[in-house]
């Protein structure tokens, strides 16, 4: 400072210039010496100067300061003097009032230096670089330069710090930061890098900062934060807004359910600061970005899903329906409960069940359109009342005939205590209110809106206009009014009423032969319509014209020629006769060339500064695209080229009927076949398990004959009388009970023997029928079907047989093994007994029988092992039988296969038979036209056109005979 105080005051004798004297002796300082403490307090003195002398000092001291910048990062002093140097220089932010000149060379300055600090992009990496220091005194003022470059030169600093190394990730480090005036500037210097470069915005997105700014707002106290929450969500609304992989990432990562808190308002009504309502107004439109109807569908229906189930929609109803809620806040609130339900199914029947919390509760439809219609209302919040009621019935049929059914007689409520919405759209329709007039009727459009169905039952509406008076339709009470115009003084704009009315009754109409039938049914209407157009008026009446000439072209398009007096080549020629084509066709045009046309046709939402802009509806606009053309081309045919368009319609419905047919017949046929697979797949899991346990029970088999013939071995290596003297001993001693109860087991495995002998002849013979079954061949799919079935539940009763017989021979198994261990037990006696004395002869003699008796229970045993044995061969046999029924059953899909592709060939030919056909005719009539120009010239009489219509008809007749005898087989 000593030296700053002796250059400064050197100058206050000396001419002005000496400023610029004084910074050029402190940049020399700061280059030049080599002392720490002389280049910091320099680089100090240049600080206090940049303010001031800005221009001077950006012009000398930059290039010093970012060389101090490069040599001197062991200070944390000196650099960040040099970066709040910097940042005086660069920065454009003014404490002072200045005039607007000023500002504007200032912004220009700005943006110069800005320009020549990134020149080299080695800096823009410096000081990215430096962000990394922790020291305060560097961090802080390095985040305010770089925001500072960022705001001068966006686009630049921003492809520099992207083609920078780990450039991003840095920046996301101050999220961190414990300090929080380095967090909450990081947070800005974020918002300035991420605005409009996509690039950018999913890295941030995939740093983890949905997770960090989340936890900050919820840190602040959500809502109820100070700008530090504001700041957080226009860093989120950069990172979401026209981002569609940022904003997947972010419903996938389950932070949808994390802004539910934002909205828990509590019922207090007082507490609403001017932060609060900003938060909230930027909250509100943060879920907007989300559900915007310029986001794909896919996206948006998975985010109001989301909504809906995590209970963001229940919370925002809250709001709605609160009192005390500022009206930005429930303006925003209400657009933002509009594209949450806007064309999702679940979230419209939610919001149609909303009540209102009076005394009796009212739905909140009911509540928003008393709102909609009373012109007291701000006219903003009108708006947005029609937006979401649009929303509500955008692609929702089911509330377009709930809306439509509060105005049918057997509907209304005669008490008369409740007001339904029919009769809130109805009274604003024919209010004294202009504006109130074209809400009610675009509203009343959009329970129209491609509903065939709802458009045929709004013709029952009748209105009561006067006591004593018989009822009007609501169709004719709308005529009445547009014929009327200006007549009834109205508040408002002049032609907004009757522009309301006609985009009513041209959506009405479209697509309705039935409507259009019941608007020309009124003598006066078309009158009107053609004089409407035939006048020259000024400018405002243009778009009245352009109205009327669509609504005439929709009767004409859409007239099915059941009134004679106004079918479509009368109305065609009185068009020429009273308007001429080309000036009917002008007029029409004048609809998309207005003004206000492309604007209503660029977003759904209808958002106008005033009311006097409040002329199209965004959906009516697709409507005007869609039927200008068809409507231009209608009006130049003739009625020849009518004739054949309908006769290639019918003929194209026919074909389409056949088809149509073949294609549910081809269905029919792909879910029998498919039943059919199922079948055999699980027939092949059976047959998979009865194999296995055949395989078992052989093995098992096997086994107890091993374990017999090892038993003979052992029984013929003894001593015969060792075998009788055992024998002697065990009948004289405990064994005489226990031969007898193997005597009585034996009879009982004989006769279940028996009784599976005869289970097998009944299976013999079951197998056999079902052989008879399967030889006849199936003639037709239903036969094969049937087959099939019984195939089913003839393998069902085997199976369970199957299990029977299992069981069975695992309980003899269980015998044998049990008399097995007997005869051990014996041998084991036998051995025991062995040494005795000689017995009488009689004795031997008794001894020599039970040795007999026991060789006799054994070649019992075997004989009914054997017997085992050919029931498992037969059971082979069984399953053997199966699987050539399922062979059968696979034979019998491959045939309806081949008949289902012979279907489909046969309906190809059939297809390009009536090509052909169609071409052969159009070929014919112009032979005949020009075979009849020929005759004309030559002076030859020419049969009447009336003859030959009937005698082409009568050919088309022929051809169409022949054609379906070729069809025939098909």
């Amino acid at each position: 400072m000593n030296f700053l105080r002796g250059v400064m005051g050197g100058q206050s004798a000396g001419p002005q210039h000496t400023e610029a004297e004084t910074i050029q002796k402190l940049c020399d300082r700061v280059a030049s010496s080599t002392l720490l403490d002389d280049r910091r307090n320099a680089v100090r003195a240049l600080k206090s100067l940049s303010k001031k002398y800005r221009l001077e000092v950006g012009i000398q001291a930059m290039e010093h300061l970012i060389h101090v910048l490069q040599t001197d990062r062991s200070d944390s002093e000196i650099i960040g003097y040099a970066l709040d140097t910097l940042y005086n220089i660069i920065s454009n932010d003014e404490e002072e009032e200045v005039e607007e000149n000023s500002t504007r060379q200032s912004e220009d300055l700005g943006s110069q230096f800005t320009e020549i600090f990134i020149k080299q992009q080695e800096n823009v990496t410096l000081l990215l670089s430096l962000l990394e220091e922790f020291d305060f005194h560097v961090r802080w003022p390095g985040v305010k330069l770089l925001t500072s470059l960022l705001k001068q030169l966006g686009p630049q600093v921003q492809q520099i710090i992207l083609v920078s190394p780990m450039g991003v990730s840095r920046l996301m480090d101050l999220l961190a930061d414990s300090r929080e005036v380095i967090r909450n500037d990081g947070v800005l210097l974020l918002q300035a890098l991420t605005r409009s470069n996509g690039a950018i915005q999913k890295i941030v997105a995939f740093e983890n900062a949905f997770e960090r700014l989340l936890d900050i707002i919820t840190e602040e106290g959500n809502s109820d934060g100070g700008i530090v929450v504001e700041d957080c969500l226009i860093l989120l609304q950069n990172l979401l807004k026209n981002n569609n992989s940022n904003q997947n990432f972010f419903k996938e990562g389950s932070y949808i359910q994390r802004m539910k808190p934002w909205f828990d308002v509590g019922d207090e009504n007082s507490g609403w600061s001017a932060q609060k309502v900003t938060n909230l107004h930027v909250m509100l439109q943060l879920v907007r970005v989300l559900v915007s109807p310029t986001n794909p569908p896919g996206a948006t229906s998975s985010c109001q899903k989301a909504m809906f189930q995590c209970g963001l929609l229940q919370q925002l109803c809250t709001i709605l329906m609160a009192t005390g809620v500022p009206a930005d806040i429930l303006t925003e609130t209400i657009n933002t409960v509009s594209e949450v339900i806007r064309g999702y199914q679940v979230n419209q029947d939610y919001f149609a069940s909303v009540n209102a919390p009076s005394n009796p509760p009212r739905p909140a439809i009911v509540v928003l359109l008393m709102s909609m219609v009373n012109e007291r209302q701000p006219f903003v919040l009108r708006c947005a009342v029609l937006y979401c009621f649009q929303c509500f019935l955008y692609k929702n049929q089911k509330g377009q005939g709930e809306i439509v059914s509060t105005l049918l007689p057997s509907t209304i409520d005669a008490t008369g205590n409740s007001v339904s919405a029919g009769q809130l759209l109805c009274g604003g329709l024919f209010s004294t209110d202009s504006l109130s007039n074209w809400c009610a009727a675009v509203a009343l459009a959009h329970a129209l809106q491609e509903n065939a169905t709802q458009k045929e039952q709004l013709l029952r509406v009748q209105l009561a206009t006067s006591i004593g008076n018989p009822p009007v339709s609501l169709l004719q009470q709308c005529t009445n009014i547009l014929s009327q115009g200006d007549k009834i003084d109205r508040r408002g704009s002049k032609i907004q009423t009757r522009v309301g009315l006609l985009m009513l009754l041209c959506t009405w109409l479209s697509n309705c032969p039935i409507a259009v039938t019941h608007f020309l049914h009124n003598s006066a209407n078309v009158p009107f319509l053609t004089g409407q157009i035939a006048e020259n008026l000024g400018e405002e009446e243009q778009l009245v014209q352009g109205l009327c000439a669509l609504l005439l072209g929709i009767s004409i398009y859409f007239n099915d020629n059941s009134l004679e007096s106004y079918m479509k080549e009368k109305l065609k020629q009185l068009i020429e006769k009273r308007i001429g084509k080309e000036n009917f066709i002008e007029k029409l045009g004048f609809i998309s060339k207005h003004e206000l046309y492309s604007r209503a046709s660029q977003k759904p939402q209808p958002n106008f500064p005033s009311p006097e802009y409040m002329i199209f509806d965004h959906e009516f606009t697709k409507l005007v695209k869609e039927l200008e053309g068809v409507i231009t081309k209608a009006i130049y045919k003739s009625s020849e080229e009518d004739k054949k368009e309908e006769e290639v319609k019918k003929t194209l419905e026919q074909h389409d009927s056949i088809v149509t047919h073949y294609k549910n017949m081809i269905r029919e046929q792909d879910l029998q076949l498919e039943e059919l697979k199922q079948q055999i797949s699980t027939l092949k899991c059976q047959n998979e398990q009865l194999q296995t346990a055949v395989t078992q029970q052989v093995s098992q088999i096997q086994q107890h004959k091993d374990q017999y013939n090892l038993l003979k071995v052992q029984l013929g290596k003894d001593n015969p009388h060792q075998g009788s003297y055992s024998d002697v001993t065990q009948m004289n001693g405990i064994q005489p009970e226990e031969v007898g109860r193997l005597r009585e087991e034996i009879e009982e495995l004989k006769s279940n023997q028996e009784l599976l002998q005869s289970q097998l002849a009944e299976k013999d013979s079951l197998i056999e029928n079902l052989k008879s079954s399967q030889a006849s061949p199936g003639t037709n799919e239903q036969s094969s079907a049937t087959a099939s079935a019984q195939d089913s539940e003839q393998i069902a009763e085997l199976k369970q047989e199957l299990a029977t017989l299992k069981s069975q021979l695992n309980s003899q198994s269980v015998e044998i093994t049990k008399l097995q261990t007997e005869k051990q037990e014996l041998l084991q006696k036998t051995e025991t007994f062995a040494k005795p004395a000689s017995v009488p002869g009689e004795s031997e003699a008794v001894a020599a029988a039970k040795t007999t008796d026991v060789e006799g229970r054994l070649s019992a045993l075997l004989q009914e092992t054997k017997e085992l044995k050919n029931e498992i061969k037969a059971l082979s046999e069984e399953r053997a039988a199966i699987k050539e029924q399922l062979d059968a059953s696979n034979s019998t899909i491959a045939i309806l296969q081949n008949e289902k592709n012979k279907l489909e060939v046969d309906v190809t030919d059939s297809k390009k038979e009536q090509d052909d056909l169609l071409v052969l005719l159009a070929d014919q009539d112009q032979k005949i036209f020009s075979l009849k120009n020929k005759l004309k010239e030559l002076g030859h009489p020419v049969e009447e056109e009336d003859e030959l219509e009937s005698g082409d008809q009568d050919d088309e007749e022929d051809e169409d005979e022949d054609n379906g005898k070729d069809q025939g087989p098909i």
